[in-house]
């Protein structure tokens, strides 16, 4: 089975703003969520990085990656 690329020129980094993610592709709350970031209608994450947020909440460093590659398979590949 190929996979589609939707749009292969966005590049989620860990050094994004939160909101400004969530804003842009909903589908990466759901991503955020399943990794204990469950602030992502929070005041906070208008201000923090996906990393900041992350860490706050004690995710590693490898977790985090983790979940930023998640984030870019959903944008590039939409829904598997």
């Amino acid at each position: 089975m190929t996979k589609k690329v939707i749009n292969k020129k966005i590049k989620i980094t860990k050094d994004m703003n939160l909101a400004d993610v969530l804003f842009k592709y909903p589908k990466s709350a759901e991503i955020f969520m399943d990794y204990g970031l469950h602030c992502v209608g929070c005041i906070a994450s208008s201000f923090d990085t996906i990393e900041a947020g992350a860490k706050v909440h004690g995710l590693l460093d490898k977790d985090i990656d983790e979940m930023v590659t998640r984030v870019n398979e959903v944008i590039l590949y939409g829904d598997k």
